[in-house]
């Protein structure tokens, strides 16, 4: 695949060149070259206007005509053309006031970081660096362009993705870049909810997570981003299971122990322990112990509130919040009866849970024993022991004479334990204990 954008974004270089005008590859498909990386996706910056591009290309979308972006459509591959601009004025912290033409060089000193402002001649072979981005890759630095208070003036998301650079990479952040984060943290308000939460998924869900977390920490952006996840910060807990530390170590070795997360596990991470500052309780005497009780609880609805808050979909808010209600399970799986197994094994966050669950063992005690026990019941138990049909439904209930109301679901709950914990077996099996547990002349519904 990589092979053919390459191809297809040469080709479009070379149709702008053929026409008279000059075009570059540019920003992080340059970085991910110098880096030796195939680039996932390629940008283009020309001198030609958006209407020259759209004459020259026969399917393109004019997403940003006023700072003069247009889209080339080939096939099912996109390509950003833009052309060279320099920016005047960030009045809204997010884009610029207004653009004026420019040439190579500008344009490159408007980008926010060195590893971000190169170019790449591909008819000619050639880097072009205006600002040091090669020095900087190789040095392993985040850079700011010129003034980094000015950069992160005029877009205050970029304050977030120097952190994501960082990480990324495990790069180190140039002293006067991240000094400059500091002393514009507080500007992060200004950015939206929807595009703070869309940087913090890209953040968690890529390297070096626990890094990028320290690294929000110290530099003051996690107080403003995620002021609850900042209450971890000094968070005692009992060392004979939490010899890492407080909370916040703990959640931050938790994120890097997840293999390959994805935003909702990435998050059900970050915030599983979050109800532990609420319910820290110090120990009453010196046999007694730090406790949380019903953090899980507690962390669920901060949880939720979180998520809310950075206009997740609803989908995914449902899911971090199960999964940070339902981590606690996880310790107790081996004397659950089976029923109440099962239900847990089948249930549909059940991956990410276990997953979580062994993030959270080897973040702290690192006993992976109720982790091995439930990969051990899912190797063994099949799926009709797990989620067996319906001896019996509603349907029956009525056609025997009950009324349906809500003893209905006490009767289907517990007939359905029956058959998972193998108290039943068959339909007549379902009747008996439906005669002998539940008379329809004893059912309050018939009272």
């Amino acid at each position: 695949m990589e092979s053919r954008l390459r191809d297809k974004a040469e080709g479009i270089v070379r149709r702008l060149a053929q026409a008279g005008h000059a075009a570059l590859w540019a920003g992080g498909c340059v970085r991910d070259l110098v880096r030796g990386e195939e680039p996932h996706d390629y940008d283009i910056a020309t001198d030609a206007a958006p209407e020259e591009v759209q004459a020259l290309f026969e399917h393109t979308l004019p997403v940003g005509a006023q700072f003069g972006v247009v889209v080339v459509l080939d096939g099912d591959d996109q390509f950003q053309v833009a052309r060279f601009r320099a920016d005047a004025g960030y009045s809204d912290g997010r884009r610029p006031d207004a653009v004026r033409l420019a040439d190579a060089r500008e344009d490159a000193l408007r980008r926010d970081f060195t590893i971000n402002g190169l170019f790449y001649d591909p008819l000619k072979g050639e880097v072009l660096d205006f600002v040091g981005g090669q020095r900087d890759i190789a040095d392993g630095i985040v850079r700011a362009i010129g003034d980094p208070d000015a950069r992160f003036a005029e877009d205050s998301l970029r304050l977030l993705r120097a952190i994501r650079f960082a990480a990324r990479y495990n790069y180190r952040l140039h002293e006067p870049t991240e000094a400059a984060i500091r002393r514009h943290a507080h500007e992060l308000v200004r950015v939206s909810a929807e595009r703070i939460g869309e940087e913090l998924s890209r953040i968690f869900t890529g390297p070096n997570r626990g890094q990028a977390l320290e690294l929000l920490r110290t530099t003051g952006l996690l107080r403003v981003a995620l002021p609850e996840v900042q209450a971890m910060v000094g968070c005692t807990q009992p060392p004979q299971f939490h010899p890492e530390g407080d909370v916040f170590t703990h959640t931050r070795l938790t994120l890097d122990a997840l293999d390959s997360p994805s935003v909702v596990l990435a998050f059900a991470a970050l915030l599983h322990d979050v109800g532990k500052p609420l319910t820290h309780s110090a120990p009453a005497s010196d046999a007694d112990r730090i406790r949380f009780s019903l953090h899980d609880k507690a962390g669920a609805h901060v949880a939720r509130a979180i998520c809310e808050r950075l206009r997740f979909p609803a989908e995914r808010t449902e899911a971090i919040v199960a999964l940070v209600l339902d981590h606690m399970k996880f310790a107790a799986v081996r004397e659950m009866r089976q029923s109440t197994l099962k239900r847990l094994l089948r249930s549909p966050h059940f991956p990410d849970g276990l997953e979580l669950h062994r993030a959270d063992c080897l973040a702290s005690h690192g006993d992976l024993a109720n982790y091995q026990f439930c990969r051990e019941k899912l190797a063994t138990l099949a799926q009709e022991e797990i989620r067996p049909p319906r001896l019996l439904t509603g349907h029956d209930l009525i056609a025997l004479g009950y009324i349906p109301g809500p003893t209905f679901a006490t009767i289907l709950t517990r007939l359905e334990d029956a058959q998972l914990e193998g108290e039943i077996a068959t339909r007549d099996d379902a009747l008996a204990l439906l005669k002998r547990e539940f008379p329809l002349s004893h059912t309050p519904d018939h009272n």
